[in-house]
């Protein structure tokens, strides 16, 4: 718990996310066999990195792809003490993983709402904050961000080790500011904190 930097009840609660995953993963593909036997550091220490990147959320926190709730779920159940009074948005439309991330919300008590639609056919929602992991490249994840965003919102993507190249390609369309946060599970990814997009 003192390495998370998280409360014994944060920590319960992402124990029972955890349990929840792993269960549900037996039977539909929320993460891949290898890393489930490594989830805490590949999986819940890199979500909640995204978390603590963002200084002071609050208001609408939209996840894009949720999947099996990385780093949604995460991201709402550490909310709860952290900014109870955020919400919590989650997009996925593969129909099984929705079911999954209802489940667990409804089990967890969790201030969060699941939209079980594809990110381009959704009206813009407006939220503060947009996340987005293992989803698609950056150019692409920038299209729904400023679709998605509110005028002064923060989008967070985690990226792996070629993260510069899609920055790099992403600029040839998009402006944007841009902090680059090292991982803290991998010294080869990054977190992007993006700001202010617009198109070139």
């Amino acid at each position: 718990m003192r390495s998370l930097n998280v409360s014994r009840e944060t920590y319960e609660k992402l124990q029972r996310y955890v349990d929840l995953l792993l269960a549900w993963t037996a039977k539909i593909n929320l993460i891949s066999k290898k890393s489930a036997s490594d989830v805490w550091r590949r999986h819940i220490i890199d979500s909640i990195q995204v978390f603590q990147s963002i200084e002071h959320p609050s208001k609408t926190w939209l996840d894009l792809g949720s999947g099996g709730g990385l780093p949604g779920l995460v991201v709402a159940i550490l909310a709860t003490e952290a900014s109870p009074e955020m919400k919590t948005v989650l997009v996925e439309s593969d129909l099984r993983k929705a079911a999954f991330l209802r489940n667990a919300i409804r089990e967890l008590d969790l201030h969060a709402i699941v939209m079980s639609e594809r990110i381009e056919n959704l009206d813009p929602l407006k939220a503060n904050i947009v996340s987005a992991r293992a989803l698609a490249d950056l150019e692409t994840l920038l299209s729904f961000a400023n679709l998605h965003l509110a005028y002064d919102g923060t989008a967070i993507f985690s990226k792996g080790e070629k993260w510069q190249k899609e920055v790099d390609k992403a600029r040839e369309s998009w402006r944007f500011d841009l902090d680059v946060i090292q991982s803290k599970t991998d010294p080869m990814a990054a977190i992007l904190k993006i700001g202010g997009i617009s198109r070139v």
